[in-house]
């Protein structure tokens, strides 16, 4: 059919700017084709922390506090992995990305989906979550902008949010790829929310932001006690993905 969008894949209409093809074609020249740090290349992370201390004004460590994975999609199911024991509920506002559900099932949780509305602009309200969290419910899996509805948080909406998860001591996983593609107001980053640094997880990537897609190229930010967790998990995996 003619003039029909596809909102099917998360792919950008545009292409990725010429300095990052540049930047990978001068990069294969000078043969760097070898393993590196399973945190990965420690100049990528510093910049990551260099860009969520000016955009956000949070501190991470380069070296323990920023790991780079294969796009966010390794990432959420890193995340689900290392955290999730068997029958750990995680919430997760409906609609979602179709790996959310997928990943914490994997990893042996219970997808705990929360309906949205489109009277509300399907965002996400504190009235659902306490309405499906239960005594197993041990994280809050949210993707804002959202996938696939395009719904954004404001800060005063998500403060609500994060005050949910203090209360019934959640941990917040926080898939913020879409970031750049605010076109209104200013994207918050959901770790920089008051006290919410410690008990969040923040997904992001080059994906969206750059059309690089395809270059499979995701970043993981947390508390180093959680990294570190994540870490052991992560470089077994990239392990196998490497032989």
């Amino acid at each position: 059919m003619k003039d029909v969008i596809s909102l099917g894949v998360g792919e950008p209409d545009y292409s990725a700017p010429d300095k990052v093809i540049d930047a990978c074609i001068e990069s294969l020249k000078r043969k760097e084709t070898s393993y590196t740090s399973n945190w990965g290349l420690i100049e990528l992370r510093t910049e990551i922390t260099k860009l969520f201390k000016n955009r956000y004004g949070l501190d991470y460590d380069p070296q323990d506090e920023v790991m780079v994975t294969v796009g966010v999609s390794e990432a959420i199911g890193l995340v689900m992995t290392t955290f999730l024991n068997p029958g750990d509920e995680v919430l997760i506002p409906d609609p979602a990305y179709l790996a959310y559900p997928a990943c914490v099932s994997i990893a042996g949780g219970k997808p705990v989906l929360v309906p949205t509305y489109a009277e509300n602009e399907f965002k996400l309200t504190v009235d659902e979550l306490e309405k499906k969290v239960t005594p197993k419910t041990k994280a809050i899996l949210i993707g804002y902008p959202n996938n696939p509805t395009g719904t954004i948080m404001e800060r005063e909406e998500l403060l609500g949010i994060a005050d949910f998860a203090q209360k019934h001591d959640l941990i917040v996983i926080s898939d913020e790829i879409y970031c750049d593609l605010t076109y209104e107001g200013e994207h918050c980053c959901f770790a920089s929310l008051p006290g919410m640094r410690e008990r969040t997880i923040v997904m992001n990537g080059f994906s969206k932001s750059y059309a690089m897609t395809g270059l499979r190229i995701g970043y993981v930010c947390g508390p180093r006690e959680s990294l570190e967790d994540v870490y052991k998990v992560h470089q077994y995996e990239i392990l196998l993905m490497q032989q």
